[in-house]
């Protein structure tokens, strides 16, 4: 089964593309967003009663859990089962921590 949206342009043409094609837009700032979202989200579990990331955790174990404990607390939305990979649970933090951010911000411009 193929998944598809139809597109209307001002024309009233529709367009028909296949979702799988469409990529997750990364930003010039995502970098920062995201060192940004894992600083504050280890302050967040930190204030859970969490105990601190150690410097043997990895980046990736540490983005799963600041990821895991959002969507335990209903901060963020859970990612489908099958889509659950590090670049898409990075794509969420940065979603996550854009929106707490006041929108004058450097770093969203």
């Amino acid at each position: 089964m193929s998944l598809a949206i139809i597109l209307f342009s001002g024309n009233v043409r529709a367009r028909v593309i296949d979702i799988r094609s469409v990529t997750m837009k990364s930003g010039k700032h995502d970098a920062q967003l995201l060192k940004l979202a894992m600083e504050i989200g280890v302050g967040y579990a930190k204030k859970r009663g969490f105990a601190d990331f150690g410097q043997g955790i990895s980046p990736k174990d540490k983005v799963e859990c600041i990821y895991r404990l959002l969507v335990q607390d209903n901060l963020i939305q859970a990612l489908p089962k099958d889509k659950e990979d590090g670049p898409n649970m990075k794509h969420k933090l940065i979603l996550w921590i854009s929106r707490q951010l006041p929108a004058e911000h450097e770093l969203l411009n």
